[in-house]
């Protein structure tokens, strides 16, 4: 009975392990099920890896003969039954890579004969109980990767018997207890990626029989004793990374005659590396980058040789230090498994050995920010497996060896701050999986080959900058599609620019400037719409400034030092003389006064004279035109004010607000203004006036950040509606770094994203509200009808429809009433754009893994449907509680078919748990559209199922995957509806 109990809370057995599980065979011969030989009672219950869903039944607390549970590396969720407590007879409990939630049952306790408690990588939070004190026989506690805080208690040092313990990737605090050192037995010992904070306490270092030491990613402190290779003689990985530790590296390293991997980076460690590795042959993982290593002596490098030993060495990185010397021939002597070789940001003099070509398997080389000097060895290109390889900022001269086109495994090339000469090497053209190359700041001469612009990889940026390149710029500059950073300045380059230049439209940065460049600017260039920063200055362009270019969203526009003529515009980026630049134009004139240019003067032309007639008809037309313009205008009006309601900072949503104000009204951008984040940015709440608003400072290291700007400020700024958030106005400008700095200024949602009422996370500590424990039933039914509402209006009542593209629950956002509002237009496209520009669709996954229709994936324009897929995604998340993106979904298994395989009979067994516990009291009161409270009442469970029923069915339909088969918006609004009308007629009759 216990088992069948089991059994029934697995909700997803793609394998069929569950099958054997009947009463044709007897309980012992299930699979995963194993009994004594004498007393034929169940003593091991071993389903790990069975690809099972579902939730712990506590009726396994009655198998209380079992000594194993172990259901590691499936999907189980929950809390871990406090029943589990009754199993006095079990030694291995192993639960590790499921999707627990909640604490550790404190009556785990009882389970005195337990050797091996295995909890890793769930959900799990809280403070280790003090109760585990009593399990005295405990040889494995593996607690990594939850969410577990407070101290790491000091009972753990009782329990003697500890030989591996694993509780990295949480988030204690506070110091390591002193009582760990009384664990003689102890051989692993993992602590990493954690907020410990103090010295390593002294008794740790009786821990002879450590094999792996791991404390990286803390906040450790204090020096490392000189003796610390004595102290652990059966030592193969000390990992002290990334924490606080100072003074010389101990000089008794070479004691750790097992060592595999040291790795000590990231620390305030000085002095020499006198350590002599030949004596760590094992060594294949040493990392002593970004401390403050190095003395200046003569035989600085000489540690280098020392490693010429050590035969499984891969990772080497000394990068970021205050190493000076030469580099020895050596080098070349070291490991053939070497595959990265980091010396960058020293003080490295001399030539590059030629014998650094033996490494043949190196992937990743960087001796950038050094003093070398001389050519670069023309065998580098033996280097075949070479992906990154860094030599910029140095004194290398003489040509760039045309041996480099051997290097095809090559993604990114920096060669740039040198005083390099002769031509760009036509043989590049044959790396072809370059995302980014850099050459600038050199004396490199001659034409830009041509087979440069064929490398169809390239994406980051292509830096010829600062040299003396001359010619044309080859037409075939426009095969760079999905280019987001151009710069050929400060060059002798000459000719008109090619109109396949408006091609390459991912180009957020392009930089023309310091050249001889002549003609106008052609109109091609106005496909480039994402663009960010244009520097067109010191050439000697002419005719008029496109007017094009006040529809971009440019944070910097550089036309300096030409001969442009005629009038400057005043509208988009010319509104702001801050962002412009337009000197050295003498024929320019007009634009807004702080550009103090000369007023434009208009040609009068010779006066004809014009018959009564015809003077009478033009101004009869004119008055007919202007009452109909003002009717219109007084409809739009009225209606507006019927359904926007602004409040006092609404203005113009292209109107500028200036970088300062944001910097005031945020106090800096402080962390306790930080409401949230995200890929695209970080978002802050500020007060305006006497308003509170939300403000989203777009990250301008993020590829594409200006398209989503100006994609979200021509949506938001065109469409208004109850169920939208309202944009009240944008900020495009430089910060005081000199940094692109690009804002959004919404209406602010007090109750912040569906994301985090629908997933509350613990450790946050900065929400105003503190108290997010989750939506009732009524409350996500109203929110599902708020951003139907909204996809509706968006897919057919807007003057232009618009798709949004990334509907997702951190995406919507909810008022002080509890009404949902979706936001984030970055990605939003309008149909009437895509009618014009079909190819702008057809560029691969729009949206969020795990929200973005599976068309999208196949290169399919974006569509109505594909929102609806999101939506549906969406509701099923709101209903079940699960993201669609858990580890469960996998292997042809996705939130879609989890949910429609369990219509319409185990509907109960995977919705959200929050809305099937009926002894819980609910959260507080929702609010329907129209703003009105609704209280919550006992519940009529049997019609209230076929309500979450209803609700899963239309997820489902939603989100089919052919387009054509799943559900109208309008008609999706309609059934939500009158589900809700259901529902509450449900609750009115409790009420009576």
């Amino acid at each position: 009975m216990a088992l069948l109990a089991f059994k029934s809370k697995i909700v997803h057995d793609p394998e069929g392990v569950m099958d054997s599980w009947n009463n044709s065979v007897h309980f012992c011969n299930w699979q995963g099920v194993k009994c004594g030989k004498r007393h034929r009672r169940v003593t091991i219950l071993d389903l790990h890896a069975s690809r099972l869903a579902g939730f712990i039944s506590s009726y396994i607390g009655n198998l209380s003969f079992l000594r194993v549970l172990s259901l590691a590396n499936n999907t189980f969720q929950g809390e871990i039954p406090p029943q589990v407590g009754n199993l006095f007879r079990l030694q291995v409990l192993a639960l590790y890579n499921n999707s627990l939630t909640g604490e550790i049952p404190t009556n785990l306790s009882h389970c005195s004969n337990l050797l091996h408690f295995i909890i890793a990588r769930n959900k799990l939070v809280g403070k280790l109980p003090t109760e585990l004190s009593s399990l005295s026989k405990l040889i494995h506690l593996k607690v990594s990767i939850n969410n577990f805080s407070g101290e790491i208690p000091s009972f753990i040092g009782n329990l003697t018997s500890l030989e591996f313990i694993s509780a990295s990737f949480n988030a204690f605090t506070g110091t390591i207890p002193e009582a760990l050192g009384q664990l003689q037995n102890l051989t692993f010992l993992s602590l990493g990626v954690n907020k410990l904070s103090g010295k390593i306490p002294s008794s740790m270092y009786n821990l002879s029989s450590l094999i792996v030491l791991n404390l990286i990613e803390n906040q450790l402190s204090g020096n490392i004793p000189s003796e610390l290779g004595s102290m652990f003689p059966h030592l193969q990985h000390l990992g002290l990374g990334a924490n606080h530790f100072t003074g010389p590296l101990p000089v008794s390293l070479p004691n750790f005659s097992n060592i595999a991997l040291l790795a000590l980076d990231v620390n305030h460690f000085s002095g020499k590396i006198s350590i002599d590795f030949k004596l760590l042959p094992r060594l294949y993982h040493l990392t002593l980058s970004v401390n403050n290593l190095g003395t200046g002596e003569p035989d600085e490098m000489d540690f280098l040789q020392s490693l010429v030993n050590c035969t499984n060495l891969q990772i080497l990185s000394v990068a970021f230090n205050q190493l000076k010397g030469s580099l020895p021939k050596s080098i070349g002597n070291l490991s053939a498994t070497i595959s990265v070789l980091g010396l960058s940001q020293n003080h490295i003099y001399g030539e590059i050995p030629s014998e650094i070509s033996h490494l043949v398997g190196l992937t990743w080389l960087t001796l950038g920010d050094n003093e070398f000097k001389g050519r670069i060895p023309y065998n580098i290109g033996n280097l075949q497996n070479l992906q990154a390889l860094h030599l910029s900022s140095n004194l290398l001269e003489g040509d760039v060896p045309n041996t480099i086109g051997n290097l095809s495994s090559l993604i990114h090339f920096y060669l740039n701050d040198n005083i390099l000469q002769g031509n760009v090497p036509v043989t590049l053209g044959n790396c072809q999986r370059l995302l980014l190359l850099d050459l600038s700041s050199n004396n490199l001469t001659g034409a830009i080959p041509r087979e440069l612009f064929g490398i169809s990889a390239f994406s980051i940026s292509l830096n010829l900058s600062g040299n003396h390149l001359s010619g044309h710029l080859p037409l075939e500059v426009g095969n760079l599609k999905n280019l987001a950073e151009l710069d050929v300045s400060q060059n002798d380059l000459s000719g008109e620019f090619p109109t396949t230049l408006g091609r390459c439209n991912s180009l957020v940065a392009l930089y023309l400037q310091g050249n001889f460049f002549k003609g106008s600017v052609p109109s091609s260039l106005q496909s480039l719409r994402g663009l960010w920063n244009l520097d067109l200055s010191r050439n000697n362009l002419s005719g008029q400034i496109p007017k094009y270019l006040e529809k971009f969203i440019l944070n910097n526009l550089n036309l300096s030092f030409n001969d442009f003529e005629g009038e400057v515009p005043i509208e988009g980026v010319f509104s702001n003389a801050t962002a412009i630049s337009v000197t050295g134009n003498p024929k320019l004139c007009g634009g807004v006064p702080e550009l103090h240019l000369p007023t434009c003067t208009m040609k009068q032309s010779k006066k004809h004279r014009t018959s009564l007639k015809i003077i009478l008809l033009i101004s009869i037309a004119s008055v007919a035109i202007v009452v109909v313009v003002v009717s219109k205008l007084f409809c739009c009006s009225k209606k507006k004010n019927k359904d926007l309601n602004f409040d006092s900072l609404s203005i113009n949503a292209f109107y500028r607000i200036s970088y300062d104000s944001l910097l005031q009204a945020t106090e800096g951008f402080s962390l306790t203004h930080l409401i949230g984040t995200g890929s695209s940015g970080s978002v802050y709440k500020a007060i305006l006036g006497e308003t509170t608003v939300a403000v989203k400072v777009l990250n301008h290291q993020r590829q594409g950040v200006s398209r989503s700007f100006r994609a979200e400020c021509e949506a938001l700024g065109r469409i208004r509606h109850k169920n939208l958030i309202k944009i009240l106005t944008s900020c495009s400008s430089v910060d005081f770094q000199g940094n692109d700095f690009k804002a959004i200024v919404y209406e602010f949602m007090p109750r912040g994203s569906l994301e985090r009422w629908l997933h509350p996370d613990p450790k946050m500590e900065n929400h105003q509200d503190n108290h997010v424990v989750g939506l009732n039933l009524l409350q996500r039914i109203n929110v599902a009808i708020d951003v139907a509402s909204a996809l509706e209006y968006l897919h057919r009542h807007c003057h232009t429809p618009i798709i949004h593209c990334d509907l997702k629950p951190s995406n919507i956002l909810l008022d002080a009433d509890m009404v949902a509002h979706v936001g984030d237009f970055g990605l939003a496209k309008l149909i009437l754009e895509m009618n014009q520009n079909q190819s702008s669709t057809t560029v691969g996954v729009r949206g969020t893994i795990g929200y973005a229709a599976p068309e999208y994936g196949l290169g399919s324009e974006v569509s109505r449907d594909g929102d609806v897929y999101s939506f549906g995604i969406l509701l099923l998340e709101m209903m079940t509680g699960k993201r669609p993106t858990e580890s469960m979904f996998q292997a042809g298994l996705n939130l879609h078919t989890f949910a429609r395989m369990a219509i319409p009979d185990h509907v109960m067994a995977i919705v959200d748990s929050k809305l099937v516990c009926n002894d819980e009291e609910e959260v507080a009161a929702s609010t329907n559209n129209e703003g009105r409270r609704a209280t919550t009442h006992p519940r009529n469970n049997s019609n209230e199922n076929d309500c979450l029923i209803h609700m899963i069915k239309i997820g489902v339909a939603c989100s089919m995957e052919s387009p054509q088969d799943r559900l109208n918006i309008s008609n999706v609004v309609r059934e939500l509806n009158i589900i809700r009308d259901i529902f509450q007629g449900l609750r009115k009759g409790n009420n009576a």
